[in-house]
């Protein structure tokens, strides 16, 4: 944005997404005291250039003129009474697009320097054509940092849904399909709970989370309620290794955590750390969960004397005493990368 400040002569630039106003944009130093004006005003949810959006995707580029008049400008509150006083007037906005994404960096001159003349349109519409190629490639690379965290998450049995700045799902990891189904489903690009009540509180904690402009961010967690079971735990947030700026194509993480879920540590984990046999190893993944021994030694199918024997030898491998002492330390192991 700055090279594009001094480029045109601008006195600032600022790059926005043109399907939705959204506070976290990037910007030139320049143009800083306008766009804290711009948001804390309220502006952003008034702007009227947004109605040169269908000039824009014709033309590459469009100017307050293709709106109105120099006469209309005049009496305007969008340029009297925000703009007028940063003395600022004019603005060209220059289409940057490819897919889905449609952005526009947006070029503010002051009222002395004038409007941009139509040889300088020229050349930002030529521009514009050349910038599509970049964003391509951009969000090719955005979308592989969000898949590289989403196998880092699904690396330790983490649960998470990755969205975009609309809040609409992007990806979903092998452990958060697991989560999904009536009680709490994907439709029409969106996280929705059995309960409205759910889905609505989720809804305004990530539209207060996309509306957050620094880089890391989280909210309080959601319950989502389970037909069967205790509700799921959703929590939003922003991670700046996913999102580290405002053209990342993931904006919005969502962890879930299932209180139910009982992690398991794998038994080639107890073969080969403990050296536990087969027979072992596969008790104390039974024993993970916190049954009976009784119980556990029905479901394996053998004496109790037996799973007995094998306890011992878990016990005496593992450097435990005690049963609950023995299912701390698999909780741990289970926790670990799988």
């Amino acid at each position: 944005m700055e090279v594009a400040d001094k480029a045109t002569g601008s006195a600032g630039a600022l790059l926005f997404d043109v399907k939705g106003c959204f506070p976290r944009i990037p910007h030139s130093q320049s143009a800083a005291p306008a766009f804290e004006s711009y948001v804390e005003g309220g502006w952003i949810n008034r702007d009227e250039r947004y109605r040169l959006t269908p000039s824009l995707m014709r033309n590459g580029v469009a100017t307050d003129l293709d709106l109105f008049t120099p006469d209309d400008i005049a009496t305007h509150p969008y340029y009297q009474e925000f703009l007028a006083p940063l003395g600022l007037r004019w603005y060209a906005a220059v289409k940057v697009a490819a897919g889905d994404d449609f952005w526009c960096i947006s070029l503010q001159r002051s009222i002395d320097r004038g409007p941009f003349s139509p040889i300088e349109l020229a050349e930002l519409a030529k521009l514009s054509r050349q910038l599509g190629p970049s964003v391509a490639v951009a969000r090719a690379l955005g979308f592989a940092r969000a898949e590289a965290a989403s196998d880092a998450f699904s690396a330790s049995g983490t649960a998470v849904i990755m969205l975009d700045r609309g809040g609409k799902v992007i990806l979903v990891n092998q452990a958060g399909e697991r989560l999904l189904g009536s009680s709490l489903r994907i439709s029409g690009g969106r996280l929705v709970s059995a309960s409205k009540a759910a889905t609505d509180a989720l809804n305004r904690s990530l539209r207060e989370l996309l509306w957050i402009r620094a880089p890391a961010a989280s909210m309080p967690p959601v319950a989502l309620p389970r037909v069967e079971g205790r509700p799921l735990i959703a929590y939003p947030m922003r991670l700046e290794a996913v999102s580290p700026n405002a053209l990342a194509r993931c904006q919005a993480v969502v962890v879930l955590l299932d209180p139910d879920s009982v992690p398991q540590p794998p038994q080639n984990v107890l073969i080969s750390c403990f050296g536990l046999t087969v027979a072992e190893a596969r008790l104390a993944h039974h024993i993970s969960t916190g049954r009976k021994l009784e119980a556990i030694a029905e479901e394996l199918g053998i004496r109790y004397e037996t799973a007995r024997n094998h306890l011992k030898a878990v016990f005496a491998k593992t450097q435990t005493h005690r049963q609950s002492e023995l299912v701390a330390l698999l909780a741990t192991l289970a926790n670990g990368p799988l």
